[in-house]
């Protein structure tokens, strides 16, 4: 078996061992002493084919449908919904290499799901940096609000994203644990500096300005609630690897990576969900009459 991963995965079987001629075992029989850890990564990616999956879907229908009304965040929202969808979609092929095939082709390809899902909290914080533009750079957001430049942030991102999973599926860069690692301690630091800056900007809102308040708070509210799917989702391997020296290989392998990384698939479901939740109030906006084009830019759907 190759050495617990940093990045998106349960360890992985190792078939490029030269002498290699006895194939690796099951998912559960390597953990058949401490089964509760694949236990829970196996009802995770349940939950994502059950709940994920269709939710994913129902937020690239809304986008779809309201395209012409799209915010600004949106772009962002499309890509993340996109990158979930791909990823709930391979969860059934996980579980059926896991529990049944064992092939190395499959746990190849199930690999760029792994790298997917390991990039894609880079879109959170491009929301987070747009909502923090809105509230704090209001005169910049203005000038920059067109999707065109967002259009092509996104594109780049996914770029990365995809170049990315493909680079750590192929084995190309090693120590990718530390990329992922670095990435989602400056993402986390990002996210704390906007929450911060937004909450700043509220405190400072005084008698004339009290008019600000709901759209700053919905902007406040989006970026914490992003902060929080990273604490939750997100940093769990990040804190508990550099411990794994304090663990028995087989607690590690069977207990404390499962349980990790079956937390952060689960973003997955958690995400569009969040999202759904915040459209069911979507009529009751919309039959507002406000028509103050600077408020519609930076209200959260």
């Amino acid at each position: 078996m190759v050495d617990a991963l940093y990045t998106n995965s349960s360890p992985l079987p190792n078939y490029n061992t030269p002498n290699a001629t006895v194939q690796p075992p099951s998912f559960f029989e390597e953990c058949k002493v401490i089964p509760a850890g694949p236990m829970i990564y196996v009802s995770a990616q349940a939950i994502n084919i059950v709940l994920g999956l269709p939710a994913n879907l129902m937020v690239l229908w809304l986008l779809r449908r309201t395209k012409a009304d799209f915010t600004t965040s949106d772009i962002f929202i499309l890509n993340l919904a996109i990158l979930d969808t791909f990823f709930c979609l391979m969860s059934p092929v996980d579980l059926l290499n896991r529990l049944l095939l064992n092939h190395a082709t499959v746990w190849q390809v199930q690999s760029v799901a792994y790298g997917i899902k390991d990039g894609s909290p880079l879109l959170l914080t491009c929301i987070c940096l747009d909502r923090y533009l809105a509230v704090l750079h209001p005169i910049t957001f203005t000038k920059f609000r067109g999707q065109k430049h967002r259009i092509i942030c996104a594109e780049v991102l996914m770029v990365i994203i995809i170049s990315y999973a493909i680079s750590y599926a192929a084995g190309a860069v090693k120590d990718f644990h530390r990329v992922f690692s670095v990435m989602i301690l400056t993402i986390f630091s990002i996210m704390v500096f906007c929450n911060l800056s937004i909450l700043w900007a509220l405190k400072r809102s005084g008698p004339g300005r009290d008019e600000m308040h709901p759209v700053k708070k919905k902007a406040f509210n989006m970026v914490l609630i992003i902060l929080a799917i990273i604490v939750f989702h997100y940093f769990p391997p990040v804190i508990l690897f550099p411990f794994q020296n304090y663990f028995s290989p087989l607690v590690f392998k069977c207990y404390v990576h499962h349980i990790a990384f079956a937390f952060m698939d689960l973003s997955s479901s958690v995400q569009p969900l969040l999202y759904l939740s915040r459209i069911v109030r979507l009529p009751c906006f919309l039959t507002d009459t406000v028509s103050d084009t600077s408020v519609k830019s930076i209200t959260v759907n």
